[in-house]
Parts: C-alpha cells; structure tokens; sequence
C-alpha cells in the first residue's frame, strides 16, 4: 500500500467519522424531547352538597274564590274539588305545592294546597276554594288583593304529583314515610 493511498484512507475514514459524529449530533438535537409546561388546571369551583334552599318570595295577587258551582268537579290534580278543603287554583304555582295566602286588609292567613289551575278570568291569579276565602274574610267582596308566600315542601308533605307522571313501582323496602307510621 503506498503513502497517499494510506493518507487517503484515512482522509476518508476521518470524514466518516466527522459525518457521523455530525449525523449524531443532528438526530440528537431533532428528537430531544421538547418540555412544555401543561396547562394550568382549570379553577376549581366549590360545589355545595346539596343546593342552598330557594327563599320564598311573596307575590301580591288578585284572589277570587270559587265554591258551590264547582263543587265535585274533578280538577287539574284528577282529585274531586272540594268547596271546604283548604285548596286553591293557580295559573302559575306546581300542582301540590303549598302556599300561605295573606288578606293584607284584616291580616288573616290561611294554608292552601295548589290542586287546579285557574282562575280563567282575566286579571285574577288565584281562585280560593269557598273555606280559604271564608277564613280569609273575602267571600263578600269576591275578589281581593292577598299575598302568596310559597312553602317549602317537607317530607310528610302529601304533594300531588302532575296526573302524566309514571308511578315508581313498589319495593319490599319500606319507604321513609312509611317507616315513621
């Protein structure tokens, strides 16, 4: 082998060795894991266990009362009206849920149950059955001003539900209210 073939030799293998150093170093900077910081997680919002209690809020309404003529007609419930039952229509308030009615003029209150809804008479907002108004102290004049301050439903309350809502079937267990009888 003579001299140059020898330098050349290693002038190549040199250059290979400085292309693949140089190949190295090039693949190594391309797959160097690039670090980027995750995003910050999203603020984390404090939800109560339960949901804090709707406040009542009293409506000044325009009650009528309706009595004798409807007595035994069914209503929006799909129980019998009842002119001595402590119930009222409302066009607005849940079928079932209770309400203190409030003659600001004498002061008396009552407790009535929402069963139907009406009035059908433009400008009223409640129809008391004849022994709400009677309390009331408005069976003379027909109609009054009152105010309607929801309940809050309680677990003995014997709320009706709407007539379209499905029966839950019965279980051996007894039910909260049943095991309180």
């Amino acid at each position: 082998m003579s001299f140059s073939s020898s330098i050349n030799a290693r002038v190549r293998l040199m250059t290979l060795v400085m292309a693949g150093a140089a190949l190295f170093e090039f693949i190594g900077c391309a797959t160097a894991p690039v670090e980027v910081a995750p995003p910050p997680p999203p603020p984390v919002v404090a939800q109560p266990a339960h949901p804090p209690p709707r406040t009542a809020r009293r409506k000044v309404e325009i009650a009528s009362w309706y009595g004798p003529g409807f007595n035994g007609h069914i209503t929006s419930t799909g129980e019998r009206f009842n002119q001595n039952a402590m119930t009222a229509a409302s066009k607005t308030l849940p079928l079932g849920s209770r309400v203190v009615v409030r003659n600001p003029a004498n002061g008396k209150s009552v407790v009535v149950r929402i069963n139907d809804r009406g009035p059908h008479v433009r400008g009223r907002t409640m129809d008391l059955s004849k022994r709400a108004a009677q309390k009331l102290g408005i069976t003379g004049k027909g109609v009054a001003h009152v105010e309607v301050t929801p309940l809050h439903p309680r677990p003995d309350d014997d709320a009706i539900p709407f007539p379209s809502t499905p029966s839950l079937p019965s279980s051996s267990t007894p039910s909260v209210a049943e095991s309180h009888i």
